[in-house]
């Protein structure tokens, strides 16, 4: 594959499924300089992947599989180097640029997404974008019957979050 036709579909990609790189962005990283970090580099495993992209799977499933596993990299690589880290007062990233308005609720559910465990996280993106047991089972490499008690799990915690916070019936 020429250069050119990769940068034309990367772009493409880019272009169509935005709303998929930044659910991811926002479940993983919490400043918004992670934020636009890990959208870089989310990015650039995208743009790499692409001569292997066969076309196999979706598009969607397979830019989910390269972003989650991009993401889950970056956040034990942060973990690791976490500390002497500075930020960079002043400086508007290009992830809130390109943010739409914020709406508190979405707000709220992704505050609880970023408490969960990296596959928890992915999972619940996953979920949120209609995939089915099937397709998250092969995007993460676990079992179908390990999704759905995860999933389970995973809508258990947030109702009891809910709860808690409106005060309705804890």
């Amino acid at each position: 594959m020429q250069k050119e036709e990769q940068q034309q579909v990367f772009e493409g990609w880019l272009r169509d499924h935005q709303g998929l790189f930044f659910k991811v962005v926002r479940a993983y990283a919490f400043t918004p300089q992670d934020q636009e970090d890990l959208f870089q580099e989310i990015a650039t495993q995208v743009w790499r992947s692409i001569p292997g992209f066969r076309g196999d799977a979706a598009v969607t499933t397979w830019i989910y599989r390269v972003a989650l596993n991009a993401a889950i990299a970056w956040t034990q690589k942060e973990r690791r180097h976490r500390e002497g880290k500075q930020g960079l007062d002043g400086v508007e990233p290009a992830i809130l640029q390109a943010s739409p308005a914020r709406d508190p609720r979405v707000e709220w559910l992704y505050e609880q997404i970023r408490q969960l465990n990296e596959i928890d996280r992915s999972l619940t993106l996953l979920l949120l974008d209609g995939f089915s047991y099937k397709e998250m089972a092969a995007m993460l490499g676990i079992t179908e019957n390990y999704v759905g008690v995860k999933i389970n799990r995973i809508k258990a915690h947030l109702t009891g979050k809910s709860r808690e916070e409106t005060g309705d019936g804890v």
